[in-house]
């Protein structure tokens, strides 16, 4: 079930095709779900005062006015997105409002798609391509180096930006994670199935992404 409502942080997970009533890895939305949120919330408490909810998460789809008591979504493997109109004007009421979406975990092929997609949401938007000089990447952790997580072959793996009003000297209302996965880092953090300096690199990343989240 999801998380009650009482103001602390709380990851939100949007879901997106038909309510089956249940999650399946064979959804695309419910890739690295629940370990890679539970991991990341966790990584979140123990170096931040966030105090987020650790084991709790939600799911949430854009048309639900729940999602506006979140000021931070996360959505996956947009390739295949889809949207009826309602969802696409419930999306772009919550970024005009003062929401953040991070997007993650789509390669080089979905990119069409994903455009299309948030081209309905925003008509007009602009998306750029960022750097190691971009805010948003300096947050709350420094990141020094462009040696992020290569989870597609080939590299190298983009970060772009959806600014508000297309104006880079506003807020980031859409990021991107593009050609790479960082929840797959999460997900398997505890395993030792990826190197130990990759998810470091992934979660240093998700940190930032979350306080700039709450301060712009």
């Amino acid at each position: 079930p999801n998380v009650d409502y009482d103001g602390r942080f709380a990851f939100v997970r949007i879901r997106y095709g038909p309510d089956y009533g249940f999650v399946s890895q064979g959804m695309e939305w419910t890739h690295d779900y629940p370990a890679g949120e539970q991991h990341f919330m966790k990584i979140d408490n123990e170096v931040t005062y966030l105090n987020p909810h650790t084991d709790e998460t939600s799911i949430l789809p854009l048309d639900s006015p729940d999602l506006f008591k979140y000021p931070i979504a996360y959505l996956c493997e947009p390739g295949s997105w889809e949207m009826s109109e309602v969802e696409a004007a419930g999306l772009r009421a919550y970024l005009q409002k003062g929401g953040f979406l991070i997007v993650d975990d789509f390669r080089y092929q979905h990119w069409g798609n994903f455009e299309a997609q948030m081209l309905r949401v925003l008509p007009g938007a602009r998306f750029y391509d960022l750097d190691l000089t971009s805010p948003i990447l300096h947050a709350f952790i420094q990141v020094k180096t462009p040696d992020v997580p290569q989870y597609y072959d080939p590299p190298p793996a983009i970060f772009r930006a959806v600014y508000e009003d297309n104006d880079p000297a506003k807020r980031i209302v859409v990021m991107i994670n593009y050609n790479t996965d960082i929840s797959e880092f999460w997900e398997w953090s505890d395993t030792g199935l990826k190197p130990i300096d990759e998810s470091n690199e992934a979660y240093k990343l998700g940190v930032n992404y979350i306080v700039y989240g709450l301060t712009h």
